[in-house]
C-alpha cells in the first residue's frame, strides 16, 4: 500500500513537472517569436506618398487643418478599455467598427479639411476586425488627397490580457490637398526595455513637406501621438525631441504645424472645467513657456474636451461627473497666423476623442 502511494505521488509530481516544463517552453517560444517579429524601425525612414493633388500652395493662403485620434474605429461611446481601468479588451464587433468609421468619414467630408492628421488608424488589426481603415478613408472621402502613413504600433501578436489583443498594425495618417514633396517617419525615444518593448508602441513623428509655388520655404506638417502609459520620462524625452525638430525647421524659415494627440495638457490651457479625478488615468503636462520662448504657439480649445476617459462606457453615463481631458491640439510656428482653433463636439459617439479644427493663414 505504501509503495502504491509513493508511485501515485511520483506520477503526480512528474505530471506537474511536465506541465511546468511545457509552460516554460511555451513562454520561451512566445518570447522567441516576439523577438523574431519585433518591429524595429530606423531612426529616419522615407515614407511612400500615395496620390498627388494639383493644387498649388502660396504664402498668404488660408487653410483648414484638422487633427483627430479616431480610436482605431473601435472606441465609440459603448466602449471602455482595460488599460484605463475599464474591463473591455474587445471593444467593438465588426458592425460597430464599420458604423464608427462611417461616422468618422462623414465628419471628415463635412469639414473638408485642407490638411488632415489622424492617429490610431488601423490597417490590419484583430482589435478592429482587420478593417483597413486607411484604405476605407482614402476611398470614401470626397477630397483629392496626397496620403502618407507611418506605423507606430506593429506587433504580430500581443499576448495580453485574456483574451489577448492579438495582431496590431496601426499608425499615423496624414492627408493633404496639396502635393507633398517628401515624407519621413522619425522615431521617438522608446521608454520601455526588453521584453515589454517588443509588444509596445514605437512612437514616431510623421513629417510631410509641402512646397510653396511662390517661395523656397516649405510648409512642414508634423503628425504625432506621444506616450501614454509610461512613468512620465518617456513623454518628457519625446517632447524634448519634438521641440528640437521643430526649432530646426523654424530656423530654416519654414512654416510649421505640429498636431495630434500629445497625451499631455499644455500648461497655458484652461483646464479648470476638467479636474483630475482620483484613480483615473491622468495626462502629463507640457510647459508652454519652454516652447513659447522659441516663438511657438500652443493651441488647445478648453470650451470642449478633446478626450474622455475609458474607465467606463460613455453611453448612459452621468456626463457631468465624467473624467474629461484636453490632450489634442496644435503647436504652430510664429510665421503662421492662427485665425481659429476649436474642438468639434461630436459627443464621443464614434471615438473617445473629438477632432480639433484650426484655420490658419500662412504668413
Amino acid at each position: 500500500m505504501e509503495k502504491k502511494k509513493k508511485s501515485v505521488g511520483r506520477r503526480i509530481l512528474k505530471a506537474i513537472g511536465i506541465c511546468l516544463l511545457a509552460l516554460v517552453v511555451a513562454f520561451g517560444g512566445l518570447l522567441g517569436y516576439l523577438s523574431a517579429t519585433e518591429y524595429k524601425p530606423a531612426d529616419q525612414t522615407p515614407i511612400t506618398i500615395a496620390g498627388q493633388p494639383t493644387r498649388t500652395l502660396n504664402t498668404g493662403d488660408t487653410l483648414k487643418v484638422m487633427t483627430w485620434n479616431i480610436g482605431y474605429g473601435a472606441l465609440g461611446d459603448n466602449a471602455d478599455f482595460f488599460m484605463d481601468g475599464g474591463s473591455m479588451v474587445n471593444t467593438a464587433d465588426e458592425a460597430r467598427v464599420q458604423t464608427n468609421m462611417a461616422e468618422i468619414i462623414s465628419e471628415i467630408n463635412n469639414v473638408a479639411p485642407d490638411l488632415l492628421m489622424l492617429q490610431e488608424t488601423d490597417r490590419d488589426s484583430k482589435r478592429s476586425h482587420h478593417v483597413d481603415e486607411l484604405q476605407k478613408i482614402q476611398s470614401e472621402t470626397a477630397g483629392d488627397y496626397a496620403v502618407t502613413f507611418a506605423n507606430n504600433f506593429k506587433v504580430a501578436f500581443l499576448p495580453y490580457p485574456v483574451p489577448p489583443i492579438g495582431k496590431v498594425d496601426s499608425g499615423l495618417a496624414t492627408f493633404s490637398t496639396y502635393p507633398v514633396s517628401e515624407a519621413e517617419r522619425i522615431q521617438l525615444p522608446i521608454p520601455f526595455a526588453w521584453p515589454i518593448r517588443m509588444a509596445n508602441l514605437k512612437r514616431c513623428l510623421l513629417v510631410n513637406r509641402i512646397p510653396f509655388a511662390d517661395s523656397d520655404k516649405e510648409l512642414v506638417l508634423v503628425n504625432l501621438h506621444l506616450e501614454a502609459y509610461d512613468d512620465g520620462e518617456g513623454k518628457a524625452k519625446q517632447t524634448a525631441m519634438l521641440l528640437e525638430i521643430l526649432n530646426a525647421e523654424a530656423e530654416k524659415g519654414n512654416y510649421v504645424i505640429a498636431g495630434g494627440d500629445f497625451n499631455q495638457i499644455f500648461s497655458n490651457a484652461d483646464t479648470a472645467a476638467y479636474p483630475a479625478q482620483a484613480g483615473k488615468w491622468q495626462a502629463g503636462e507640457i510647459d508652454a513657456e519652454v516652447f513659447t520662448a522659441d516663438g511657438w504657439q500652443l493651441l488647445m480649445d478648453a470650451s470642449v474636451p478633446s478626450c474622455r476617459s475609458l474607465d467606463q462606457s460613455y453611453e448612459g453615463a452621468d456626463k457631468a461627473a465624467f473624467q474629461y481631458y484636453l490632450i489634442d491640439g496644435f503647436i504652430v510656428s510664429a510665421n503662421v497666423t492662427v485665425n481659429t482653433c476649436a474642438t468639434q463636439d461630436l459627443h464621443f459617439v464614434c471615438t473617445d476623442h473629438n477632432p480639433v479644427l484650426m484655420e490658419v493663414t500662412l504668413g
